[in-house]
């Protein structure tokens, strides 16, 4: 048997029984007895809700995840991937022009199947617990704003690096780790200025209160705001949220408005306060290296597998070609791109312990951040006891109960 395609099921086979074993143990670490940290936050009802919450997303990511290995398993056995590819390459176009089809095509296979899912999570799941504010037309249209964006950006990415591997050959690798490294950079200040206004309406902080002890913090840490803006994000749902954006000298703190609608202004600026600290720590900066390095090894290693026949005859393809190389090399790198999510994912818990940390040391006590995060966590029915295999695949961010028990281990 073609030890690619043994690597490729074997890769896919343990993400899913991993990501199959956390959702299990969740569900079996739901307790009906209320953390001690949360009386007085959650009534017996609202706790009752939450783990229904967590019940009802754990059941639906199931049938999800089962759908979607089923899904690539139909695909890489029955050749689908040769059958587009053939089919397109009889039109005739430039390899650039069938590489890009050949991805819009997947592409649009891939949202045709998981539209309907999309859909009833935020229409019956969201719904259903109270969080959903998308309108049909709202989900229309954001839809259409982000094929937009992906046939721009996406597609202009993916013809550079086409370009690359086709024009210069054992280098090509470098060029496209460069190119890659540059949008990177370019992310957030394009996703301040560009994208986010795209999908929200951001209004400029009303004076007051609250602005100015933003600003006062601000000064304090030595930290420059651009912009204090409120977000819409109550057009799409209750939740609540905050987050910084921009480098430099552009930064931009979004406050979603149901965040200012439940939170009193001591526990925004604490807010704030910690995703500050992540700015200061230079967590942002320390992300975007880290993304460029992975690009780079994960371009090196491609350039070890352009146009590798093995690799095609897994995918029962019968042309080789630069643009399926991509995608049957990112499929093959699927195991290492796992080991580093949970690498990544651990050094962002890390993280927020430090922002937490940071946000505690420069307001002075940690009071009003452990109380925003507990409102946070009852207002987005958080999960309280997460298993530890879930948090250690899954959790960017620590278990709330694991972060108010650190605040409270610093110390008034």
């Amino acid at each position: 048997m073609n030890i690619y395609l043994c690597i490729i099921i074997g890769a896919l086979l343990l993400e899913f029984f991993l990501f199959s074993l956390s959702r299990r143990l969740d569900l079996q670490n739901i307790s009906t007895s209320l953390p001690n940290a949360f009386k007085g936050y959650y009534s017996a009802n609202e706790y009752a809700r939450s783990q229904d919450y967590l019940a009802e997303n754990t059941r639906f990511s199931y049938l999800t995840s089962t759908v979607d290995l089923i899904i690539i398993l139909i695909v890489i056995f029955l050749g689908i991937f040769n059958n587009v590819d053939v089919w397109l390459r009889d039109f005739g176009f430039s390899p650039m022009v069938t590489g890009l089809l050949f991805f819009g095509v997947l592409f649009l296979f891939q949202d045709i199947i998981s539209t309907p899912f999309s859909l009833y999570r935020t229409f019956l799941i969201e719904q259903n617990f109270g969080f959903n504010k998308t309108t049909p037309k709202t989900y229309l249209v954001d839809k259409l704003k982000s094929y937009f964006l992906l046939i721009l950006l996406g597609g202009f990415t993916l013809f550079l690096i086409l370009i690359f591997f086709h024009k210069f050959g054992d280098y090509a690798w470098l060029y496209a780790w460069a190119a890659l490294s540059v949008l990177l950079v370019l992310a957030q200040p394009l996703f301040t200025s560009v994208i986010a206004p795209m999908f929200n309406k951001f209004t400029p902080l009303e004076d007051g209160e609250l602005k100015n002890k933003i600003n006062a913090l601000a000064e304090k840490v030595n930290f420059p705001i651009s912009r204090i803006d409120v977000m819409d994000g109550s057009r799409r749902s209750s939740k609540a949220n905050a987050y910084f954006s921009g480098l430099g000298k552009n930064k931009r703190i979004a406050l979603f408005d149901t965040l200012i609608e439940k939170h009193s202004v001591d526990e925004l600026v604490s807010i704030i306060a910690h995703e500050v600290g992540h700015y200061k720590k230079r967590h942002n900066i320390k992300g975007i290296i880290m993304g460029v390095v992975q690009t780079g090894i994960m371009f090196y290693l491609l350039s070890l597998f352009i146009n590798n026949e093995a690799l095609f005859a897994a995918f029962k393809m019968e042309n080789v070609s630069i643009y399926a190389s991509l995608l049957f090399f990112s499929i093959l790198y699927s195991p290492i791109e796992l080991i580093m999510s949970f690498l990544g994912n651990a050094i962002s818990r890390k993280h927020e312990f430090e922002a937490d940390a940071f946000a505690k040391t420069s307001i002075g006590t940690g009071k009003d951040l452990i109380e925003g995060l507990k409102k946070l966590t009852v207002t987005n029915l958080g999960n309280l006891t997460p298993h530890k295999l879930t948090v250690w695949l899954s959790y960017s961010h620590p278990p709330v109960l694991s972060r108010i028990k650190a605040l409270d281990n610093m110390g008034k």
